[in-house]
């Protein structure tokens, strides 16, 4: 049993570090198990068959599906368009709908869906996106409440029931608590989000009657002050030859964005100027004017160095009043982009990114913890919620939306943010997702419920609601998965040393003689407190057996001590880090850590308060 504890103390401390992957930890602390005699290979690969994992394997791809059809998105933005210009109603319809979708799809999913939707809306409601994104991100923890699918906490519970031999839970069994969560969270967060959430200087913008413009965007990232035009002499090195064969970037550590040359248009009465996206095989003419990004001292050395001519002298030090306002923005434009916080891209430098190679995009800058990172950014590794300023054309842009499991494009101008395309695939996609709920919702149609979920999933990539099987498995977070998996049997671990006696038997003993409310406050805060360091589901995973027994000890019906621990382990919203979706949000809202806590912490604790009073009316002991 010592040692059993000793693997789950270190597996902790990493969990908290966040230094090594969370799977990875899981993984290692699995081996020990395994190495030290506590555990058999059978009983500790156990988890990779278990019915909860193969289940959550189906719900991405369902999930992916129902995002990649534009079925969610079309329903989501549609619905929101009723708030017009009320910043009351779009905040109350951004909670519903918000958990409405996360109550059958993650929560990460989900808010990667409704973020550009969002800051379309705030900004076309003059009002600024850090009020809804926050409030956003708790509503899809809130909505994954409703449902038995819609969080892994509520899978956990019923596994524990099962496996305790207690009746399962039914689909709809959590939407009472699903409902109540989500009435809380719009009540506290109304008044919450008003007072900190909204910035001094962005309350002067609300009053304003204008929306956020690239021209905006630009200078936000201070592209402006340090873009410079270069013009190609006739005795110019760089004449004749490709972007690739100058290697600039890697020479002066500077950015050639675009090249705008006089178009060749054979019309005598009209003259124009073509604007060309800079790739590495252009190859530079007499003529061209070169769109530079990055400091005046490297411009004026490439300049030097080259014999072009520096058509702009303004340095980096000029002040935004005096730059002039001359951006143009023709078919190439530039958007944000969010990293997710399973990307590939995290701890990539931005010159492996590929964003060039595959989708001819330039990475200008990158915002982080509110600050810029504009200067030298080829070796800049990126780091989870990371938002990207990138740069290309249109169409280029749009094609990011692609890959919606590594990053969200949020950014981008609000007529394209808001354009919804609905998929001739996306009633098909409808169809399933509603047939695989009726059949885990019918006790007499005879199909287990993780039969109906792989199901749907085949369907989904048969019937082309998914591109092809690859993207079905880039849907999948598989980081998410193989926790699950691993965490598993450290719950037997610890059943099968006593350590789980251990621990309930003390709660026991320390808060059983003050009542049954008492103990389910007792493990509803302790399971809220761990959330705040470790990963929800693995919390709920190592909590649940722990409450099924302390409940069992003092005689009680067990139903509300496990709800607690999935109620307590989903709304966790003090810390950026305890959930993806907080993270994810972060950096779009521009939140500091104290947001969380002045905003998360207050709904943290009246949710637990309220809860630890009404589970045992819903689920009597």
């Amino acid at each position: 049993m010592v040692i059993t504890l000793i693997i789950l103390a270190l597996s902790a401390f990493f969990f908290v570090n966040g230094k090594i992957r969370s799977d990875v930890v899981a993984l290692c602390a699995l081996v020990l198990l395994i190495l030290c005699g506590i555990l058999t290979p059978e009983e500790a690969l156990s988890g990779f068959s278990n019915s909860i994992v193969i289940m959550m394997v189906g719900l991405f791809v369902v999930g992916g599906a129902i995002f990649q059809t534009g079925l969610a998105k079309m329903i989501s933005s549609k619905i929101l368009q009723l708030a017009g210009k009320s910043e009351l109603k779009l905040f109350i319809l951004i909670m519903l709908v918000t958990s409405a979708i996360g109550a059958f799809v993650s929560n990460t999913g989900t808010v990667a869906l409704m973020l550009p939707i969002v800051v379309s809306m705030a900004v076309s409601a003059n009002v600024s996106p850090s009020r809804f994104l926050m409030p956003l991100a708790f509503a899809s923890s809130m909505g994954g409440m409703a449902t038995l699918i819609g969080t892994p906490p509520n899978l956990v519970i019923q596994n524990a029931l099962l496996e305790g031999g207690f009746e399962g839970l039914s689909f709809f069994s959590f939407t009472p608590v699903g409902i109540i969560c989500v009435l809380i969270g719009i009540v506290v967060l109304i008044p919450l989000s008003r007072m900190f959430l909204v910035k001094k200087g962005e309350k002067k913008t609300e009053n304003k009657s204008r929306k956020k413009s690239l021209k905006d965007l630009a200078y936000e990232y201070q592209i402006a002050q340090n873009l410079f035009r270069v013009g190609v002499k006739s005795d110019s090195t760089f004449r004749g030859k490709t972007l690739a064969e100058l290697n600039i970037t890697g020479e002066y550590n500077v950015t050639i964005l675009e090249i705008r040359r006089e178009s060749k248009s054979q019309n005598p009465f009209m003259k124009t100027i073509d604007q060309e996206l800079a790739g590495p095989n252009t190859s530079l003419q007499i003529g061209d004017v070169l769109y530079v990004l990055g400091a005046f001292a490297q411009i004026e050395l490439l300049t030097k160095d080259n014999n072009l001519d520096l058509l702009d002298t303004h340095t980096a030090e000029v002040s935004e009043e005096k730059v002039p306002h001359d951006m143009v923005f023709g078919e190439i434009g530039i958007a944000e982009v969010l990293l997710m916080p399973n990307s590939q891209l995290i701890n990539r430098a931005v010159k492996d990114s590929g964003f060039r190679e595959k989708y001819n995009i330039n990475i200008l800058g990158i915002q982080r913890g509110g600050k810029y990172l504009l200067q030298d950014l080829k070796d800049e590794k990126m780091h989870s919620g990371d938002a990207l300023l990138v740069q290309g054309t249109w169409k280029d842009i749009a094609r990011l939306n692609e890959v919606q499991s590594e990053w969200v494009v949020v950014g981008q101008p609000l007529a394209e943010a808001a354009k919804v395309t609905l998929d001739h695939k996306a009633p098909i996609a409808a169809t399933i997702m509603i047939l695989m709920i009726i059949a885990m919702v019918f006790d007499f149609i005879p199909v287990a419920p993780v039969a109906a979920v792989i199901v749907a999933a085949l369907l989904m990539v048969l019937t082309g609601c998914l591109r092809n099987v690859e993207d079905a498995y880039k849907t999948i977070n598989w980081e998410s998965i193989v926790l699950i998996a691993a965490m598993l049997p450290m719950s037997l671990a610890l059943e099968k040393t006593g350590a789980s006696a251990m621990i309930s038997s003390g709660l026991v003993s320390y808060l059983g003689d003050f009542g049954p409310i008492i103990l389910l406050a007792g493990i509803y805060f302790t399971t809220s407190l761990l959330t705040m360091f470790i990963s929800n589901t693995a919390t709920a995973v190592l909590l649940a057996p722990i409450a099924l027994k302390a409940a069992l000890d003092i005689g009680v019906s067990p139903y509300p001590f496990l709800f607690a621990v999935t109620v307590a382990a989903s709304m966790c919203f003090a810390s950026p880090f305890s959930t993806p979706p907080n993270a994810l949000v972060m950096s779009a809202g521009k939140y500091t850590f104290m947001d969380y806590v002045k905003v998360g912490l207050p709904l943290q604790v009246i949710m637990g308060i309220v809860m630890v009073l009404v589970l045992p009316l819903l689920f009597p002991f």
